[in-house]
This record gives structure tokens, C-alpha cells and sequence, in this order.
């Protein structure tokens, strides 16, 4: 598939998974900013995918979590300069980062980095 197709399905899966997790939290809520994160944010992991797919599913997760734990931050801070907001607002949460990203969310990058996987091996041959 062409990069332009796989930034379109990376944007479109993670806005479903959005949907999702604001959906089974109560609130179904996210924002047209978030296609570009989640498609730009997987984009960018690819090569990673490509260097550590041979290594245990921990390392992997690992790695994931702190590739789009650093991407979630660098994204909002951007667009807070950008809009003078982010489209997500994490002060609330005990473990936040200038309100951009939530220590007990590590795990469920790791996770998604994970699902990912599967995403950028069904569209790259």
C-alpha cells in the first residue's frame, strides 16, 4: 500500500480505538486533530516496527510506550502552539505531564504499539 493509503488506515484505526476507549470510559469524544496525530504518530513508528520485530513482545511494548508516550507529548505541545490547546487535557489526572500525557497511560501505548503491528504488516507487503 502507498503511504498516502497507510497514513490514511493509521488515522482511521486510530481514531476508532479512540472511540473505543472514550466510549468503554463513558464518554465517546475526539477531535479532527487526532487523524493527523494517530496517522503521523504510526507512520513514524514504522521503521521502529521494522528494526525490533524479532525481539520479545515486552521489549516491543517497550518501546512502544515510550515512542508514543514522546509522540503524544511533542504532538500536544505543538498544537498548543499551534491553537493555544490541545485537543486532550490530561491536568486533571494524578500522574500528568504538563497535562499532555498520564504516567498510567504508558502501558496502553505499549499495547497499542502492539496492535499497530498487526495494522503495518497488513498493509506493507
Amino acid at each position: 500500500m502507498t503511504r498516502r493509503g497507510r497514513l490514511l488506515a493509521y488515522g482511521v484505526v486510530g481514531l476508532a480505538a479512540e472511540l473505543a476507549w472514550t466510549g468503554a470510559r463513558g464518554r465517546v469524544r475526539t477531535s479532527p486533530w487526532m487523524f493527523p496525530v494517530y496517522a503521523i504518530a504510526q507512520f513514524a513508528a514504522e521503521p521502529l516496527h521494522d528494526r525490533i520485530r524479532r525481539r520479545r513482545v515486552t521489549a516491543r511494548a517497550c518501546a512502544y510506550a515510550v515512542a508514543f508516550t514522546a509522540f503524544e507529548y511533542a504532538s500536544g505541545r505543538a498544537l498548543r502552539a499551534l491553537r493555544r490547546e490541545a485537543p486532550w487535557d490530561y491536568a486533571h489526572a494524578r500522574w500528568n505531564v504538563d497535562g499532555l500525557i498520564r504516567a498510567d497511560y504508558v502501558p496502553v501505548w505499549g499495547a497499542a504499539g502492539l496492535l499497530y503491528e498487526r495494522v503495518h504488516d497488513m498493509l506493507t507487503p
